[in-house]
Parts: structure tokens; sequence; C-alpha cells
């Protein structure tokens, strides 16, 4: 039951752990033994206000084998389950068992739900309200970290209510997302452009937004944009969902719109990563997930068309 892997660390883990039951049982023996019944009970010698003493009470029985029952329990536990190093416990208990345990009875739960809903087109999920309730526990559960819990994102997370979509907003795109991940890769332009190019580029993607710029500085980083820039963000600007490029005409930036942003994105680059999550939440909730996604911008559109 023992892996000695590190056995130095197991022994002193075990010689505090044993030590410190066997102290507590030792400590209250000793603060126990000579005290007389009640009846012959002395003072301890203080005394307060005249007549107020400290009389040496022993501790009723009941109140005794109380510490000494605790004191077992421990001990029991100790074999039971881990807690001297590296002994496992005799019941074999992992916290990650545990949680396994309760992932698969989950799973059996409530899988057959998701199931049912993974017959159903994205679309028509986004009209259900039950559906959309279930997917928006998930989204609650697993996205709410990086995009908040109303979905309009953070600075370097994208806002999902917004129907701007650096790889595709139709529910199928949304579904690879996420079942697969996505791998921005914005390379860092000093060394290609120098300083000075930097800041032309930059106000030259400025002015695609309908921003105020320096004109001569723009129309010079339009002709180095159309040297490097246009193969992922196109000639026009206006990005390319196939390869993540954002659009830049829209004036909706993901890592910020101020012009020391757009300087640190040509300067430095972004390499903004999502998470693949096939194998964390399965295919089925992935398709429940996306569907709800899906009616976030949806509904924003359906208000505001």
């Amino acid at each position: 039951m023992f892996d000695f892997t590190s056995s130095f660390w197991t022994w002193w883990i075990v010689f505090f752990s044993v030590g410190g039951l066997i102290g507590c049982a030792v400590l209250v023996y000793w603060m126990t033994i000579g005290i007389q019944p009640v009846e012959t009970v002395e003072t301890m010698g203080h005394t307060w206000d005249g007549d107020l003493a400290e009389y040496n009470n022993p501790l009723p029985r009941w109140w005794l084998l109380m510490f000494y029952g605790l004191i077992v329990i421990a001990a029991i536990y100790l074999l039971l389950y881990p807690g001297l190093g590296a002994f496992r416990g005799l019941l074999g208990w992992t916290n990650a068992g545990q949680y396994e345990g309760e992932v698969k009875a989950a799973e059996e739960r409530y899988q057959p739900l998701y199931d049912k809903y993974a017959q159903q087109d994205p679309a028509t999920l986004a009209t259900n309200p039950e559906a959309m309730q279930t997917g928006a526990r998930l989204f609650a559960t697993y996205c709410t970290v990086c995009h908040g819990s109303d979905a309009k994102g953070a600075k370097g997370f994208p806002n999902l209510r917004d129907r701007d979509w650096l790889y595709g907003g139709e529910p199928q795109a949304i579904e690879a997302s996420i079942l697969n991940g996505r791998q921005g890769n914005m390379p860092a332009w000093t060394q290609v452009l120098g300083k000075e190019g930097v800041y032309n580029v930059s106000e030259y993607v400025r002015s695609l937004s309908g921003k105020e710029v320096d004109k001569d500085r723009a129309a010079a980083g339009k002709v180095s944009f159309q040297q490097v820039c246009v193969s992922c963000h196109g000639p026009d600007g206006k990005g390319n969902q196939a390869l993540g490029a954002p659009n830049l005409t829209d004036n909706i930036w993901l890592y910020g719109g101020s012009h020391e942003d757009i300087l640190k994105t040509i300067r430095e680059g972004r390499q903004g990563v999502m998470p693949a999550h096939k194998d964390f939440l399965g295919q089925s909730k992935v398709h429940l997930l996306s569907a709800y996604i899906y009616s976030l911008s949806e509904e924003k559109q359906a208000k505001n068309p």
C-alpha cells in the first residue's frame, strides 16, 4: 500500500500525523491524572474579588471519553483514507476517482437528453426554450470564465453577441470552434516594417474604421499594408474567416481599438488560443452549446435588424 518513491517525505508526514495523535492522547491523560473527585476538589490558588476562586474540577467522564473517541476516529480515518504520505488508505479512495465517479453518474443520467438534442439542427434548437435553458447552464459552467456571464467577452476574449465572428458565425462554424479549438497567430511586424513602418500601418488600419488619422502616414501605411497584410486581411481590410483574420473596417477590436492597442498588436503580434472541448465535453454537449451561442447573436439581430 506504500509507494516509497519519496520515502523521506512519506515518513516525515507519518511521524507528525501519528505523533500528533499520540501526543494528544498523552496530553489528555496527563492533564487528568491525579485530579481528585468533586467532593474534595481544591482551588488552583487563584482568587478574584475576594471570594471568586478557580477550582480544579475534573472533566465529566463523558467529555473525557469524547476526546479519546475523536482521537480514535482520526486514527481510523488515516487508515482508511490518504493522509500518511504515500499511503493510499485501505479503501483506495482518491479525489480524482470520486470526481470521475460523479461525472459518470451525471452522464448516465443526463446523456440521453443531450443525445436527443444532438439529432436536431442547431438553428432549430436555438428556438427551443427548454434546450436553450440547458445550453445556458452549459455556458455558465464552461464558458463564462473567458467570455463573461453575459457572453460579451473581454479584452482578448470575443463578444459572442455582436455577430462579428473571426471564424464564422454559422452553427457549424461555432461548433467546429468549440470542438477543435482555435489558434490565433498574428505575427509581430517590427523587424519587417521597422518602428516608423509599424506606426504608419497602424494609422492606415485606424483609417479603415473611420478614425481620424495623419493622412500622410496613413498613405505610407497603405503601401506597407498592401505588401504584408493583404494575404490575411484582404486588400480591403475586411478579413478572412477561413484564417481567423479579423475585419479591420467594422470598429470592433478583440484586443482594443485605441491607438496604443493597435500599435502593440502590429508591433508584437497576438497569439490567442481557444482550447478544444471535444474530449472534455463530447460531441452532443458541444452541439447544444453551439446552438445556444448561435442563439445569442440571433437574438441581438432580431432586436436590431
